[in-house]
């Protein structure tokens, strides 16, 4: 029989996750230490539908980044992440709802899993909901697997030797107006039941929950202290197309500005733009509050200027304008905008006023938010959020 430790000896790994403090902005500030503490226990907690949920025979749905789960997700996206595996076939069938967007891909480990995350997109595969046939009544399935079928003309999406993720976004525009698509993951191929979990399979994978938080903020502190380094801060640094999402361009910027100042966001849109949208992110690579926060926008709720182009404001008191982005507080962060299949990528640009000379800065016909739509806007936000399975 395997002799069972303490438990806090499988759990040694969760001090190199605090010793990243190092690789944060203000490694010395006592509030940066206690939201990387909780940072930790985050992606702690995570660990378990990660490493006991599911496994590539026995594959399954587990909910990924959302508003608990808080590593940077795009808060339009509700992620869905189940284990697969190139040795086997498998079958998604579901309903496809009325989300903007469903897309899936396969990909290489997510950060905190056994193995290297694929920076290159070596391992990627993707399609989205434009590339399948559905039904009339909205049913649809995908086959998966190394190869395509003999003969199989319908919807298939590659598992490449070395993927072991299948990712779904059901992407919403109008979060309270559109429907979620129902799903299930099944493996095609025979398989034993799925199994009890040995002693030393338990073990093991409490080792690697343990190990899964500094893996995960490893990758994200390097990635936004890259841009950081890169162009410096309020500077937009697109990133090209081919991660993930084929047709998608990220806008990555590290923002800055003091309490009494706001940040204009100004860009040009594409002429076609399926899907864009802009969020907030904290130093440490995590999505701003945005149930109970303004702290994104996308196509469908963003306000145009009269002259066409995209203005929002980043603040810490509301700046009574059209797109308010909230930052809950902080001062810096990172900004993540989207491209998605549009026909240009604009960059955007970032300019630091003072707060109280802000309307001095934009359009002279700029319309005014008093702080009863404010609250209303919020209000519907809540509500659009909560109606949608996070978890």
């Amino acid at each position: 029989m395997t002799e069972i430790a303490p438990v806090f000896d499988y759990l040694e790994d969760l001090q190199l996750a605090v010793d990243e403090i190092a690789n944060t902005w203000r490694p010395d500030d006592p509030a940066y230490r206690a939201d990387v503490y909780r940072q930790i226990m985050m992606q702690f907690s995570y660990g378990y539908f990660a490493f006991f949920h599911a496994d590539p025979a026995h594959p399954d749905w587990a909910p990924l980044w959302n508003p608990v789960y808080t590593l940077q997700p795009n808060p339009d996206d509700i992620y869905l992440y189940a284990p697969v595996s190139s040795d086997h076939r498998y079958r998604v069938s579901g309903s496809r709802g009325t989300v903007k967007m469903l897309a899936f891909n396969t990909q290489s480990n997510l950060p905190g899993l056994p193995g290297e995350v694929d920076m290159t997109g070596e391992f990627y595969a993707d399609l989205d909901d434009r590339d399948l046939l559905i039904g009339d009544d909205g049913e649809f399935e995908i086959l998966l697997g190394s190869e395509r079928p003999a003969g199989h003309a319908g919807n298939w999406l590659q598992i490449k030797p070395g993927a072991t993720v299948l990712m779904v976004r059901q992407r919403s525009y109008d979060w309270a107006g559109e429907e979620d698509a129902n799903l299930a993951i099944e493996c095609l191929d025979p398989v034993p039941p799925k199994p009890r979990l040995s002693p030393e399979d338990i073990l093991q994978r409490i080792r690697q929950m343990a190990a899964m938080p500094v893996a995960a903020t490893k990758l994200f502190y390097w990635m936004q202290n890259q841009v950081r380094e890169s162009v410096g801060v309020n500077v937009f640094q697109p990133m090209p197309l081919g991660g993930a999402l084929s047709k998608q361009i990220y806008l990555p910027a590290v923002f800055e500005f003091a309490p009494d100042e706001a940040l204009i966001l100004e860009t040009d849109l594409p002429a076609v733009r399926p899907y864009w949208n802009f969020q907030l992110n904290d130093p440490y690579f995590n999505a701003v509050e945005y149930v109970y926060r303004l702290s994104s926008t996308n196509g469908h709720f963003a306000r145009l200027s009269s002259d066409g182009r995209f203005r929002a404001v980043i603040s810490l008191e509301d700046p009574g304008v059209p797109n308010w982005l909230d930052p809950a507080g902080f001062t810096e962060g990172t900004i993540y905008g989207r491209w998605y299949d549009c026909d240009s990528q604009p960059t955007p640009t970032l300019r630091r006023v003072k707060f109280a000379d802000l309307r001095e800065h934009l359009p002279a016909d700029t319309p005014a938010v008093s702080a009863e739509a404010r609250a209303q806007e919020l209000r519907e936000r809540v509500r659009g959020c909560q109606r949608r399975r996070r978890w």
